[in-house]
């Protein structure tokens, strides 16, 4: 038997039989329920990556770890404080593997089922872990491959429906009812005809799932009421051509825009919980989130306006610039981008901030950003405060700043994380140039290449501009739903009277 130290021999070996050497002792191991067989089989796969592989191999190579860890995680993780931790290490190592089975170079070579089973169990990751928006991304990237996919299918109703159940909003949390009952109910008609795409076993738990939820809800009755369309898109055609494209790129405050792009999810309608606070508190939290959020929408109309401008803004007449010959792009719409990306970045920090207050963690002003706000620490455990929460909102916020703040974290879980880290410091301390074409490798000889700029192309800033929008906003409904969350818990331990406080909207008239 293999260990650390004595690895087995695959000398003898092809590659191809190796590989499904291994794929075989991870599958027997699962279904022992051995963690002795698991390790023997990661450390055949250390054993085969030296010998040096195609990037095909080496993809496959990696799914397989995935699955070992995967299994490693059930064991594990059996009992309810160890399944409740924020920090799993288990599952860290299965979303590092698929994502770089994912960001192959082979990947879109491999076989579409391969590359089904990858995105698919990168959303069970994920959506583990308490980021349920970004494993609805996985599980429908998967679905494009092949619609007939039905194990990412019925997880993303299942995840649906759990997403739901988190919401306060009963509108909300009918629609996207009716949503998972629809994803499980297409997912087991595929599983009668593609049975092999995954473990046909489970139809009896999927099948109990879409049961479950017909006995909830009044699936007729929420499917006739709710209206997706005809509501106001606004009276320009530049304001209704921004809001649809917030739809598509799934950027409104709204939990509908996560399933639909039609007109009733074109609006930022996701706010606070109703919450309690001491008697004669001033409604802080309310003029924080209000912060947050028009941040949010401000950052979003800059972004679109940088993306879409037509011609020279006239604010740019007049201002000597020199070109320096290496296709620099300078204006105000480019501004805007940067603008927006700065503005949104900042937006990570004020929600640590907030959550400093909220929970009343007594952390230092000056200590408080994304990144520290979850330990006592640096170096330290989890604040108890979260681990022991079993929120599970929170816990996905948590591992959302661990992608884009953690040393060591930020190239094997999040791709761009580093991209994105690297040019938010260097918008705010450095020296940004943004170029209409820039090659992928300048000449060591080009006398025209910027050796001090951090030179990014203008659609590639756009797009990261746009991805880090996308997770802000992910950020901000986990923070939303963990507070609701949280309000739950409190309202099982308080006692005494309760006052309501009304606060009314802000007429739009008088956002001037």
């Amino acid at each position: 038997m293999a260990t650390p130290d004595n690895p087995i021999s695959m000398s003898n070996l092809s590659h191809a039989d190796a590989l499904d050497a291994i794929a075989k002792l991870v599958d027997q191991a699962g279904d022992a329920g051995d963690s002795v067989l698991i390790d023997e089989a990661l450390v055949m796969a250390d054993t085969f990556e030296v010998r040096g592989l195609q990037p095909d191999e080496q993809a496959a190579l990696d799914y397989y770890r995935a699955n070992a860890w995967a299994w490693r995680q059930r064991f594990n993780r059996v009992e309810r404080a160890a399944a409740w931790d924020f920090e799993q290490p288990e599952v860290r190592e299965q979303i590092f593997w698929l994502r770089r089975a994912m960001n192959s170079v082979a990947f879109e070579s491999l076989h579409p089922i391969r590359r089904c089973q990858i995105l698919t169990n990168l959303g069970n990751s994920l959506d583990t872990l308490g980021r349920f928006i970004e494993a609805r991304r996985a599980w429908s990237a998967a679905l494009t491959i092949e619609p007939n996919f039905w194990m990412a299918r019925c997880n993303r109703g299942r995840a649906l429906m759990h997403y739901a159940v988190a919401l306060y909003d009963p509108g909300h949390h009918g629609v996207l009812a009716l949503h998972a009952h629809r994803d499980l109910l297409d997912g087991l008609a595929s599983l009668s005809t593609h049975g092999h795409f995954g473990d046909a076993s489970l139809a009896e738990f999927y099948t109990a799932s879409a049961e479950r939820i017909a006995e909830v809800y009044n699936l007729d009755a929420i499917e006739a009421h709710h209206a997706p369309d005809g509501w106001d898109m606004g009276e320009s055609d530049e304001e209704r051509s921004y809001r649809h494209w917030c739809l598509r790129n799934v950027l409104f405050l709204n939990p509908l825009n996560d399933v639909e792009t039609a007109s009733v999810a074109a609006n930022d309608i996701l706010g606070l919980p109703d919450f309690a606070t001491a008697i004669g508190e001033p409604p802080i939290i309310t003029g924080m989130f209000n912060e947050l959020k028009q941040a949010f929408v401000s950052a979003r109309w800059l972004l679109w306006e940088g993306m879409h401008a037509e011609r020279p803004h006239f604010s740019d007449r007049d201002v000597l610039l020199y070109n320096t010959l290496d296709y620099p792009a300078y204006g105000l719409a480019v501004e805007k981008v940067k603008l927006a990306f700065r503005m949104t970045y900042s937006i990570l920090d004020k929600v640590a901030y907030f959550l400093n207050q909220y929970l009343a963690l007594g952390m230092p002003e000056k200590r408080i950003n994304f990144r520290t706000i979850w330990r006592d620490q640096d170096k330290g455990p989890v604040r108890p405060r979260f681990s022991t929460s079993e929120n599970w909102p929170l816990r996905g916020l948590y591992w959302l700043s661990k992608d884009l703040f953690e040393e060591g974290m930020r190239d094997s879980t999040e791709p761009e994380a580093r991209a994105l880290a690297d040019l938010r410091n260097h918008l705010e301390h450095k020296y940004v140039k943004v170029h209409e074409l820039l090659l992928d490798a300048p000449a060591a000889h080009d006398m025209f290449h910027d050796t001090l700029a951090h030179s990014i192309r203008r659609t590639d800033l756009e797009h990261r501009t746009l991805r880090l929008m996308q997770l802000v906003r992910s950020a901000l409904i986990y923070l939303v739903l963990g507070i609701h969350k949280e309000e739950q818990m409190r309202a099982k331990d308080q006692d005494g009277l309760v006052a309501p406080m009304t606060l009314h909207t802000i007429e739009d008239d008088w956002k001037r």
